[in-house]
C-alpha cells in the first residue's frame, strides 16, 4: 500500500515548514547580537563589583557585595528573559553554547586574576578602578563574538538533524 507522492506539493510543504524554521534562527541571532544594552549593564555591574572588592572592605562586606552582585545579575537574567519574544527549546543549545560561556568565563575570571596581580604595587583604590576597568573591557570585547559564534552553529544544527531524521 503506498501513496503517490507529488514532489511538487512535497517541495512547496518543506518550504512551508523550512520558512518559520528560519524565521526563528534569524529571531535568535537577532537577539544575541542586536541587544548590546544588556552586555553593557552585565559590564557595568562587574565594574561595580570589582571596584567595590578593590576598597579592601571587611571579610562581611565582601559576602555583602557578593550577594548584590549575583542578585542583580539573576535579576537582569529574569528580566531579559522575560521581554526576549522567542523562546527556544532545551534540545537546541549545544556544545558551542557551552563552549562559549565556559570560555568566556575563563577568560573573564583570567583577566580578573592577571590584572589583580599586575596592580598590587598600586594604591588598593586606584588598582582596584584599573582591575575593574581592564576586566569589563575585556568582557565587553569578548561577548559579542562569542555570542554570535555561538548562536551561528544553531542553524546548522537543525539542518542536521533534519538530514538524520530522513534518513531513517
Amino acid at each position: 500500500m503506498s501513496t503517490p507522492v507529488d514532489a511538487d506539493q512535497a517541495w512547496r510543504d518543506l518550504q512551508r515548514i523550512r520558512v518559520p524554521q528560519e524565521r526563528v534562527y534569524d529571531e535568535f541571532e537577532r537577539s544575541t547580537s542586536g541587544r548590546p544594552g544588556v552586555n553593557y549593564v552585565t559590564a557595568a555591574i562587574m565594574w561595580v563589583f570589582l571596584a567595590g572588592l578593590g576598597l579592601d572592605p571587611p571579610r562581611w562586606g565582601v559576602w555583602l557585595l557578593l550577594a548584590a552582585y549575583v542578585g542583580l545579575l539573576s535579576a537582569l537574567v529574569v528580566v531579559h528573559s522575560r521581554r526576549s519574544r522567542m523562546r527556544l527549546h532545551r534540545s537546541r543549545s549545544n556544545w558551542r553554547m557551552l563552549a562559549a560561556f565556559v570560555g568566556a568565563a575563563v577568560v573573564t575570571g583570567g583577566t580578573v586574576v592577571l590584572s589583580g596581580r599586575l596592580v598590587e604595587p598600586l594604591e588598593p583604590v586606584i588598582a582596584g578602578l584599573v582591575q575593574a576597568t581592564v576586566s569589563a573591557a575585556v568582557f565587553l570585547v569578548l561577548i559579542g563574538p562569542t555570542n554570535r559564534w555561538a548562536a551561528g552553529s544553531l542553524r546548522g544544527g537543525g539542518e542536521r538533524a533534519a538530514r538524520v531524521g530522513a534518513g531513517r
